[in-house]
């Protein structure tokens, strides 16, 4: 047992997220903890650090990145986006496909002699702050 992190899930938390992922029907039986698989990721999200620069109480890192990779190329974070919004919005009582969606930019104002315009750095991995969101909100 380890110390839990701020961005470890809660037991309902990951009874929803446990039934999205996907199960493995052939091969090797996973030795691996799947849900400290998924506390490492969240952790990496929030915190920003590198793949290798995952604390020692999570799985090896490279074993994180290759189910981070998998799951991104088979589409299960989107699956699992999809379904944690559609909960949601049913739960708010909305139409569980949105209707509408809105672009937001930001602007910075030049200063008033005309100098460079300052950028705001890009964030990072919008679509897994989202996933995060979504899975927070739903439980």
């Amino acid at each position: 047992m380890r110390k839990a992190y701020p961005s470890d899930l809660s037991d309902s938390e990951w009874a929803h997220l446990r039934d999205l992922l996907p199960s493995r029907k052939t091969g090797r039986p996973t030795t691996v903890d799947l849900r400290e698989v998924i506390h490492a990721i969240f952790y990496l999200l929030r915190s920003g650090c590198s793949w290798r620069m995952l604390p020692h109480d999570f799985p090896n890192w490279k074993t994180v990145y290759s189910r981070f990779s998998r799951w991104k190329k088979d589409g299960t974070w989107r699956q699992i986006h999809d379904e944690t919004r559609t909960q949601c919005r049913q739960e708010l009582g909305r139409d569980p496909q949105p209707s509408a969606m809105i672009i937001d930019s930001q602007s910075v104002k030049t200063t008033e002699k005309g100098g460079s315009v300052g950028r705001t750095r890009e964030r990072k991995s919008t679509e897994e702050n989202a996933l995060l969101w979504s899975i927070r909100k739903a439980s």
